[in-house]
């Protein structure tokens, strides 16, 4: 009988090229090359003697065929991987494994973790700290948080914190600067970007009613690299509110001006298997962080 199976792989190219209905983004997504992926569903039709896919001048569709197949392929594909995580935790019932970027990870979780520890003594709690998308079909991580939009292939997510950002800075710096008493007063200074960003440093201006001064400073790609540049005096950062909150709190920056605060488009999301919200560990996990962030934004408010 495996001998009339096609290959695993070319399973898999097929249903994330069906879902995206794009080969380079079923590519990127595989970690393959988009040849590859081309390969690999010509080698399924060849197998399976029909076309899955329609291509067009700047498109691919799926056929009737086509479309029958990646149903069952996806119901098919969905159930391998819960059985084989299944497999996996009957070996491994107390592992819980969480998987975080690397800002959200240095500036708020990290710290916070010892109280899970303690409500859950029965887990081994491992953190994994990566800014790649993860692939849940993989089986090894239970819950990961995410900062985005909300939306995350083949994955379930439930926002648990939105944030907003505002200029931040050393007491010495805000000093040396004059006190800073304004928002006028920041064209003067520099600016420390985040690359990445959508609410930017011309927005922030913009929405004061104030010019852009397009003054040069660093860029960084993470959030927490931009604040730690702000901790060693190298000009204002557009905190944001989640990541900033200890280093304020312990006076390490302040916060310029609290009025001026713009809402930002992403949020922190708790993100899991597609199914999996009534698991033991994403359970556990949901309820320990909910309380968290919960005491976090009642400690905010009190600042």
């Amino acid at each position: 009988m495996s001998d009339q199976l096609p290959p695993l792989q070319t399973l898999r190219a097929f249903e994330a090229t069906g879902r995206r209905l794009s080969m380079t983004l079923a590519a990127k997504e595989l970690h393959l090359t988009h040849g590859a992926v081309s390969r690999q569903i010509k080698a399924l039709e060849g197998s399976l003697g029909v076309q899955l896919f329609s291509r067009l001048t700047r498109r691919i569709e799926l056929t009737e065929a086509g479309l029958s197949f990646f149903s069952a392929v996806t119901r098919l594909l969905s159930e391998l991987a819960r059985e084989a995580e299944n497999v996996r935790r009957r070996n491994d019932d107390n592992r819980l494994v969480v998987n975080s970027g690397v800002s959200f990870a240095s500036k708020w979780l990290t710290s916070r973790l010892h109280r899970l520890m303690a409500r859950y003594p029965d887990f081994d709690v491992l953190l994994e700290v990566a800014d790649a998308p993860i692939d849940f079909a993989a089986g090894h991580v239970d819950v990961a948080l995410r900062y985005g939009a909300g939306q995350y292939p083949a994955a379930a997510a439930e926002r648990i914190m939105n944030e907003t950002v505002s200029p931040v800075c050393t007491p010495d710096y805000r000093d040396r600067m004059g006190g800073l008493l304004s928002p006028a007063d920041l064209g003067g200074c520099q600016l420390i970007h985040e690359i990445g960003m959508t609410t930017t440093w011309e927005r922030w201006f913009s929405t004061m009613g104030l010019p852009y001064p397009k003054m040069r400073g660093p860029g960084y790609t993470l959030g927490s690299m931009s604040i730690e540049a702000a901790i060693r005096g190298e000009g204002v950062a557009l905190g944001r509110s989640v990541l900033v909150a200890e280093d304020i709190v312990a006076g390490r920056l302040v916060s310029l001006f609290p009025q001026a605060k713009l809402d930002v488009e992403w949020g922190y999301d708790l993100v899991y298997r597609t199914g999996n919200q009534d698991d033991p560990k994403v359970r556990a996990f949901r309820n320990w962080i909910t309380d968290e962030v919960r005491k976090f934004t009642i400690e905010s408010a009190l600042q």
